[in-house]
Parts: C-alpha cells; sequence; structure tokens
C-alpha cells in the first residue's frame, strides 16, 4: 500500500511580497454564506497584475499589439473575507520565460500580517490579432523582472 504525502499550502506573511495593490470589496462580492465569493480572488488578482502594468506603462489595453492572456490560475483560501472590508493584493513574480510570466499573489485584509488566500497566475504574452505567442515586450520585461 503506498501513501502519498502533499504539502498542504500555508498561508503567507507580507515579507513574501515586493508590491501590493489596495481593492474594495463590493457588496456583490459577498455569496450566500456571508464571504466574499471564490470567483472574486481571480478578479482581484487580474485587476492587482494588469493595473500594475497599465500604471507603469508596459501594458496598452485598448492599443497595444501585444496583450498578456491568463492560461493558468489558482487559488488557495486560508481565512474568510467579506464586504466592506479592503483588500491588499501582494504581488511578486515566480517565473520569467521568453514569452511567458508567473506570479504569485497573496490576498491580505489591510493591516492584516499573514494571507487570507494566495494564487499563482500565469499570464501568455500574444499577438493580439493572431492570439499566438511573442516574445515579452520590453517594457514589460523592464516592470516585471522589478517583481522577482
Amino acid at each position: 500500500m503506498s501513501h502519498s504525502t502533499s504539502v498542504r499550502p500555508q498561508a503567507q506573511s507580507r515579507a513574501s511580497y515586493l508590491v501590493f495593490r489596495t481593492l474594495g470589496t463590493r457588496w456583490s462580492d459577498n455569496d450566500a454564506y456571508g464571504h466574499v465569493n471564490n470567483v472574486v480572488y481571480y478578479n482581484w488578482f487580474d485587476t492587482a497584475v494588469n493595473a500594475h502594468l497599465v500604471e507603469h506603462g508596459a501594458l496598452d489595453i485598448h492599443l497595444g499589439d501585444t496583450i498578456g492572456l491568463v492560461v493558468q490560475s489558482s487559488c488557495n483560501f486560508f481565512s474568510a473575507l467579506a464586504f466592506p472590508q479592503t483588500v491588499e493584493i501582494g504581488m511578486r513574480l515566480s517565473r520569467l520565460g521568453s514569452s511567458s510570466v508567473s506570479y504569485n499573489l497573496g490576498v491580505f485584509a489591510v493591516g492584516a500580517s499573514m494571507t487570507a488566500a494566495s494564487g499563482q497566475f500565469v499570464h501568455v504574452y500574444v499577438d493580439r490579432h493572431s492570439r499566438r505567442p511573442v516574445p515579452l515586450p520590453p517594457a514589460v520585461k523592464r516592470v516585471v523582472e522589478k517583481l522577482l
């Protein structure tokens, strides 16, 4: 009889992340159980990463020739959050590829020292029209390298 061992994900501290983005929860984020629904966390990941790229001049969501498509995402939950809490999304890179960027993200209640949730998020950069992978644009690489 074989026993497999798996390591259960653990909450991470603020020191595990390099950049933070503050986001508000919305009334509609809560589900019937009185906490933020799991799908909202993926929205927060997408918002935090793309807002960071836009603010630093690395992404033109309307006219840029290159766009980042999410090809993988996951999330582990450690404690509940609920409206009207404000959250902070911590970001760091776990991998920088030739056409992809892998992020580690942490969700914190404002002022909390440990993550309420943590996740991974992978962007593959593609030509806007053909949707075929392309090398990371220099502006994206310049911005995301600071998250390593």
